[in-house]
């Protein structure tokens, strides 16, 4: 919380084409765990009442609650004082049900009473396993409420790699009710984000060979999958919500740079899978690093774009660009 109170006030954010201070669009509530027990109860539905609240004057309204786990201890103490049956590690047996009575208070609804008006809640919960056990219930009661779960890693935030959340764990149930927007709209960003995840998975598993036997035990395809998986980390999914160009991506510049990562990939995998046998070399990631080098440096550099609308058909034709000249550089080979 001191933290927010001293970074916030620096932060601005563009509302209607102009700069606003995030701390004038922004309500805090603060029960620390020193705190009344009662107040730490009540402190959860304090904040989605605020948000109901701006939610029916037909503002969009983004709630984050951090963190539910000390509201379901305060919930624990409560329960033991008023000698309820306690549940699994002494939670109430209705853990479950106030959670869910909470992450459904959660919608896009149409007002009442004129003018007409639409407003929405949008609920960030935080839950902080002690030791980071997963099966522990605050953690399993969410899971089974929530569609969506981004799960953090410390040895990421270690790394200075932020938003420090872990590629592999994470996940979300909305995907195949948003694929055909993302079809329409952004054509092939289903496949890409796909193609994404496969590499981060499969770069997982070579990581663990690495250490064991070295990178040179890689056949030059899994090198590839090595190199396309750190620009993806370093470059893609690494952001800095202190820079111009970092603090937002709108879909066209996400679009863009998923575009030429997975040509990239497609350009240099497909380079070693037709190499002519005839030829006495042989193509390795090697040749094709050092025939890449300028195509790479663009792609670092794809981060730097401003995310205003009028650099979105500079930005596409930019993208498309440097697709064409991968594909010139690999048909060499």
């Amino acid at each position: 919380m001191a933290e927010v109170l001293q970074e916030f006030p620096t932060l601005t954010v563009k509302h209607d084409g102009k700069d606003e201070g995030i701390m004038q669009r922004t309500c805090l509530i603060a029960n620390t765990s020193n705190m009344p027990v009662a107040a730490r109860e009540a402190s959860i539905y304090t904040g989605i009442t605020l948000s109901e609240y701006f939610r029916d004057m037909g503002y969009n309204m983004n709630m984050m609650a951090d963190s539910t786990s000390r509201w379901a201890e305060a919930l624990r103490e409560i329960s033991g004082r008023l000698a309820e049956m306690p549940s699994e590690q002494g939670y109430p047996a209705y853990l479950q049900s106030r959670l869910a009575e909470f992450y459904e208070r959660a919608g896009k609804v149409s007002c009442l009473g004129s003018p007409h008006r639409q407003g929405s809640v949008t609920i960030v919960g935080a839950v902080s396993p002690p030791g980071g056990d997963f099966s522990e219930p605050v953690t399993t009661a969410t899971l089974t409420i929530v569609q969506v779960f981004w799960g953090l890693d410390k040895s990421l935030a270690q790394r200075k790699h932020f938003p420090s959340v872990d590629w592999n764990k994470s996940y979300s149930n909305y995907t195949n009710i948003l694929e055909k927007y993302f079809d329409d709209q952004y054509h092939g960003f289903t496949k890409w984000r796909t193609d994404f995840a496969a590499i981060l998975q499969e770069e997982g598993s070579l990581q663990e060979i690495v250490r064991l036997v070295g990178r040179d035990s890689l056949t030059e395809d899994q090198k590839v999958i090595l190199e396309t998986a750190k620009l993806i980390k370093d470059e893609f999914l690494q952001q800095n919500a202190f820079s111009e160009w970092d603090k937002t991506c709108p879909l066209w510049k996400t679009q863009g740079m998923m575009k030429c990562i997975c040509h990239f990939y497609y350009a240099c995998t497909r380079a070693l899978a037709e190499q002519d046998k005839e030829k006495d070399q042989k193509v390795t990631w090697e040749h094709l690093k050092t025939a890449l080098k300028e195509e790479m440096t663009e792609i670092n550099n794809l981060k730097f774009i401003l995310p205003n609308d009028d650099e979105e058909d500079k930005a596409i034709e930019r993208f498309d660009n440097l697709c064409v000249r991968i594909d010139q550089k690999v048909k060499k080979f």
